[in-house]
């Protein structure tokens, strides 16, 4: 009913402790899950990465890019490097654009990884597109094929491609699963142990134009799987006044995307946090939008996050992509270790789109079940208890909820469940969507940094 469509495994996440680099374990020992016991104190489980700064973008192998200064560094075309001609699967039209490159220096994982998710954040006039590639190291000094983790536009319109993840991608020791990279067997052994990062930018043939990318990062992770994870103690109490809005009163709307609104959890999740940071598209971009629909702005979430080979909105990098098409937004995809970590950054200003899978007996209040499932959490009562922005509700005056603290944190954190047949299938593993001014005030930077995001 609410949930989007579960697609690949997902890992959980822990506390970080550096800016910018390395999550560790929040939890004590536990009893083994499969043979995986629970991480340990310190442990490192998750890195971040990211590419932002003028001396970042110097740093990396540039052909045809040219790395930009000022109040938000980036890179655009300088000039083309050369001509490719591209097929767009979802329209069947051929063009030949121009493009240019910028590879990252080679990262090495604080963590070696079993998965790894990218993000970005860029600007794509009309006509032109971005593709995104990892190109890894294995534990054994082996090569990962370049991998695609997507290609993205703002744009939908005559001269766009179509946005889209690249399935069947994969060499028998690892594969991509919509926008994840992930080891095949990680009971093996093998890891992740480094990579680059590729963004190609791409313009029409003989075009002025050029996209600008913003941000370009990563984030490793290696998390043994578990059922449970440990309590956090609460810390904070306190709610943050975020707009309210209902993907159910889409339900049947725009059935090209996703299938309506009732599959809408995360853009409009992210809909509800730009929104708080006070951007919202301008008129013009939602005259397509049927003038008797409630709150067009999710309606546009909608259809500005869709994967045309994923065939839906939630899509994670696309979301943060999305958000960060409004100047002066950051976005990452990340994990967190507790709702200790969500605390900090409430505290700072800061709401988080978290993802959950659970049964109805699991989440006391929520009414529904889900494979998969996103949310904001806005804010906690004096007991600590969630208070969350959840889309899933009738209409907007019901979508703020308070959920049980015990509840929430394990349905997000956990890797492994039961679900409604009683088989096992993957937990959603901390997942969480993060959106700030691309200007945090110092106190927005410091609890950013807490969770290990720069």
């Amino acid at each position: 009913m609410t949930s989007s469509t579960p697609r690949r495994t997902v890992l959980a996440a822990a506390v970080a402790v550096a800016a910018g680099a390395v999550v560790t374990a929040s939890g004590g020992p536990a009893a083994a899950v499969g043979g995986a016991s629970r991480p340990k104190q310190g442990q490192q489980l998750v890195d971040n990465q990211a590419w932002t700064s003028h001396a970042q973008w110097r740093s990396g192998t540039a052909n045809g890019v040219r790395a930009e200064g000022g109040p938000r560094p980036g890179i655009v075309i300088a000039h083309p490097a050369g001509t490719t001609v591209y097929t767009d699967p979802h329209t069947n039209k051929t063009a030949t654009w121009e493009y240019a490159s910028w590879t990252s220096p080679e990262h090495h994982c604080a963590v070696p990884a079993t998965e790894a998710v990218a993000h970005w954040n860029a600007h794509t006039p009309a006509g032109t597109w971005i593709q995104i590639e990892l190109l890894g190291t294995y534990s054994d000094g082996s090569a990962t094929p370049a991998y695609v983790m997507g290609r993205w536009t703002a744009g939908d319109g005559e001269d766009d491609i179509r946005r889209t993840s690249v399935d069947g991608q994969g060499d028998g020791r690892s594969s991509i699963s919509t926008d994840t990279f992930a080891i095949d067997a990680p009971a093996g052994g093998l890891r992740l142990a480094s990579y680059r990062l590729r963004v190609t930018l791409y313009r029409p043939l003989g075009s002025r134009l050029t996209p600008t990318v913003w941000r370009l990062g990563a984030m490793a992770s290696d998390i043994p799987d578990r059922f449970t994870v440990d309590a956090s103690t609460p810390a904070y109490a306190g709610e943050l006044e975020v707009p309210s809005y209902s993907q159910e009163i889409h339900k049947g709307q725009y059935p090209q995307y996703d299938n309506g609104g009732e599959a809408w959890c995360s853009p409009t999740s992210s809909q509800m946090i730009i929104e708080h940071w006070g951007r919202e598209p301008d008129p013009a971009d939602l005259a397509w939008v049927d003038p008797s629909y409630r709150d067009p702005q999710v309606c546009q979430a909608a259809r500005q996050t869709y994967d045309y080979q994923y065939k839906g909105c939630g899509n994670w990098p696309f979301n943060a992509a999305y958000a960060a098409t409004y100047r002066e937004l950051s976005a990452v995809v990340t994990r967190l270790g507790s709702l200790n970590d969500v605390e900090t950054l409430v505290r700072a200003g800061i709401p988080a789109i978290t993802s959950q899978s659970f049964l109805a007996s699991e989440l006391t209040g929520a009414g529904y079940g889900t494979s998969g499932h996103l949310m904001t959490v806005i804010g906690f009562t004096e007991d600590g208890d969630v208070i969350a922005h959840d889309p899933a509700a009738p209409d907007d005056p019901a979508v703020r909820r308070v959920y049980r603290r015990r509840e929430f944190e394990n349905i997000w954190l956990r890797t492994k469940r039961h679900n409604a047949s009683g088989n096992v299938a993957s937990g959603t593993g901390g997942i969480c969507y993060l959106y700030w001014p691309a200007h945090p005030s110092p106190k927005q930077r410091k609890a950013l940094a807490a969770v290990g995001i720069r």
